[in-house]
């Protein structure tokens, strides 16, 4: 016997999401016409109050010509009206942006037309020309996927009830909590609240406590938030970390034998001070021919994570591991990232490599890729390696050892350190001679106390050391996607694989950032490919040391286009690499790890595997690299708002690097440190903001403050939950 429909009965009740519901039974069949009674019963309606709710609402859609009335009481979709699926993008003052791929540029969303969607949701919009500027604006019209559920923010109480204030500014919407729901969260907690419901007739949405985080401000509480903001988790499930435990780790006789023993080679890893997973880790063998075979050698994380486990799962959902200032939420258990898969100094360990015969020239003569076990003789840290190379000898000096004691590293090892650092010049040379683009920003890294409080902030540079690694890993990528990318004859091959794209800059922002640039005296030719890589390093080059670098840095890389992960090879740009993937972090990259095992595939001679669901999963890991990316960021913000609680006296110079109708942002020179001075709070004139000049003007002195300007700034105000400074202006 059928189960029956639950009919709705109670009189004076609204149907919730009604405009909605009436689309998308329009949409489903849009060359049918409903009357009202059609409508109501596919919607569970039964009384006259309900049907009576269903007649009003289609007379106010065709009223605005979003339905329309093909003969007397039935409607359908309005064919006139062009309808278009997309996702909104928000912005914090509560209008929006329309996104699809239907339109070469966004499409403005005013706030009432928001209609309830929320950042990222999926949306049906109609799009019209507004009146007076004939520029297109779009309608929400159905929000056909939500994007989220659930939000980080602070919960206030009154008597019976509570709101949940988000913490993303572009939630525009406090939710609504009843008393019953509040899952045992008390006034001012940190939460994270599920939106349940959302009335048609309410401004907020209904929702209940899933969480509490703890007190706003409390160390661990912010780092939780900002994670569950992004909806990154922060531990293992139980589950997962049994899975882990459970792998036999032991190398047997039985699986060298299926590798390529490189154990007795000469080998060694470089990796950061702090580092506890080492991905990667360099052989260096001089020839009999004299040329020089040079291993570069990834943990082999597929051959422990294996497809359909829950631990390739929880991989696969994290994506890749997040750093953010204090720690690292790691993609695999420590088990596997910091243990077992860690190419640790004095032990065996299985890898995945790349291996070249390299000459004097930095040309590859030969090359193999392939399954190894290896035996790392020792761990260096940047710095040692660093001190190798500018002191050319292979003593280490205690200030940058990390045992903290001067030594003497054996002088074969030394020597290949040396003779790496040259080819590994030779090849950055030739790279950036066809066209590739040197992005070497500073970043900021800060000191921290036993309680992750910020003492000190100092800013990690790109030295040798670093570039040398740099190099051979970007090396062994490059290698490994032509390898599978250039079929016989070098025309490109059809076989499935991931790679790493990243599309030429949009000409727009270039001319956005040549305005910018130009008011410090730098010049952007864009006429060719070549001309405009050209230009970008000679100006990277140029602001190198000044008060603008960062602030111009940063703009340049906002004019290129997101790198992303993809089937469908486009080379890449800002590499100057027709083929490029990557292979060398399986530890921390989940595309790494797909890469590892289609190598393998194909060096066991398998045959092309479909490409959908490997398009999907490059989608995914791309938009996970994003939201961890935010994260950090938000983690630094964070940082440098309590570093700077505990400067409230001190006077800082800085450089303008953002001007708005509201305020000048301005960037402390010392420690990279943003915050606002807002207009109202300049007190020797009344400042209007110019636009074009990138300034705001002084109506009575015609005093300008642009972009670029130095200034002298003090901390006003410090706003830890909403990672924010507000600076008063000393002087400019």
């Amino acid at each position: 016997m059928p189960k029956k429909k639950k009919i709705y009965k109670k009189k004076g009740k609204v149907i919730k999401d009604l405009t909605r519901k009436i689309f998308k039974i329009l949409n489903e069949d849009s060359n049918k016409a409903f009357n009202y009674k059609q409508i109501a019963s596919k919607i569970a309606i039964s009384d006259t109050d309900g049907r009576n709710q269903i007649i009003k609402k289609l007379h106010e859609l065709a009223a605005t010509d979003k339905i329309v009335e093909v003969e007397k009481g039935k409607y359908k979709i309005n064919a006139d009206r062009k309808y278009h699926i997309g996702t909104m993008d928000l912005t914090s003052n509560g209008n929006g942006y329309f996104i699809c791929d239907d339109f070469e540029d966004d499409i403005f969303v005013p706030s009432v037309n928001i209609n309830k969607a929320l950042q990222d949701d999926i949306v049906r919009v109609y799009v019209y020309n507004k009146r007076k500027t004939s520029k297109l604006e779009a309608d929400v019209v159905e929000i056909i996927e939500r994007a989220r559920q659930e939000f980080v923010g602070t919960l206030q109480m009154s008597k019976n009830f509570g709101f949940v204030l988000p913490d993303n500014s572009k939630m525009y919407a406090d939710i609504f909590v009843s008393k019953g729901k509040l899952n045992g969260a008390d006034n001012g907690d940190k939460v994270v609240a599920k939106i349940t419901d959302w009335p048609e007739n309410s401004k907020n949405p209904f929702g209940k406590i899933t969480q509490i985080l703890g007190k706003p401000g409390d160390h661990d509480t912010e780092i939780h938030s900002i994670l569950l903001e992004y909806g990154l988790p922060y531990e293992f499930p139980k589950e997962v970390e049994e899975d882990a435990e459970k792998l036999p780790v032991a190398i047997t006789n039985e699986e060298v034998a299926k590798r390529r023993d490189m154990r007795n080679y000469l080998t060694f890893t470089i990796d950061p001070k702090d580092a506890k997973d080492f991905d990667d880790a360099l052989s260096f063998t001089v020839l009999e021919n004299g040329n020089y075979e040079i291993g570069i050698h990834i943990a082999d994380v597929s051959h422990y994570v294996q497809p359909k486990t829950i631990l390739d799962d929880e991989a696969y959902d994290r994506a890749t591991s997040v750093y953010l200032v204090d720690r690292v939420v790691p993609m695999l258990p420590e088990m596997l990232s910091n243990g077992v898969c860690s190419l640790r100094p004095n032990e065996e360990k299985l890898t995945f490599s790349a291996v070249f015969e390299m000459n004097e020239k930095a040309q590859i003569i030969n090359q193999w890729f392939g399954r190894t076990v290896i035996y790392s003789d020792k761990r260096f840290a940047y710095e040692e390696a660093q001190a190798i190379i500018e002191s050319k000898t292979n003593v280490v000096p205690v200030e940058v050892s990390l045992s903290g004691s001067a030594y003497t590293v054996d002088e074969n090892i030394s020597n290949a350190i040396l003779k790496l650092d040259e080819l590994a010049k030779k090849m950055r040379s030739k790279r950036m001679k066809s066209g590739a683009i040197s992005f070497d920003k500073v970043e900021v890294k800060f000191h921290l106390d036993e309680n992750a409080n910020p003492v000190g902030v100092f800013f990690k540079e790109g030295k040798d050391a670093n570039k040398l690694i740099e190099e051979f890993m970007l090396l062994a990528n490059r290698k490994v996607a032509e390898f599978i990318g250039k079929a016989k004859g070098g025309k490109p091959s059809n076989d499935t694989f991931i790679y790493r794209v990243h599309d030429e800059p949009d000409v727009e922002k270039l001319a956005s950032l040549q305005n910018i640039v130009s008011k410090f005296g730098y010049k952007i030719d864009t006429q060719t490919r070549e001309t405009t890589s050209q230009s970008l390093n000679k100006l990277l080059k140029e602001v190198q040391g000044k008060g603008e670098a960062n602030m111009v840095e940063t703009l340049a890389i906002r004019s290129m286009s997101k790198a992303v992960y993809t089937t469908q090879n486009i080379g890449h740009y800002g590499l100057a690499f027709e083929y490029y993937s990557h292979f060398t972090s399986p530890i921390r990259r989940y595309p790494d790890v797909m890469t590892h095992r289609l190598l393998q595939h194909y060096l066991d001679g398998g045959t092309s595997p479909k490409v959908e669901g490997y398009e999907e999963r490059c989608k995914h890991s791309s938009k996970m690299e994003e939201l961890a990316a935010k994260a950090e960021r938000e983690s630094i913000k964070y940082m440098q708002v309590k570093y700077m609680q505990d400067h409230k006296d001190v006077e800082f110079e800085g450089v303008v690097s953002g001007v708005t109708e509201w305020g000048i942002y301005v960037e402390i020179i010392a420690n990279k440190c943003e915050g606002m001075v807002r207009i109202r709070d300049i007190k020797d004139d009344y400042y209007i903001f110019d636009e074009k000049q990138y300034a705001v003007v002084g109506q009575a002195t015609q005093a300008v403050i642009q972009l670029g300007d130095e200034v002298v700034v003090k901390v006003k105000h410090t706003d830890l939950e909403r990672k924010h400074l507000d600076f008063d202006l000393i002087s400019h």
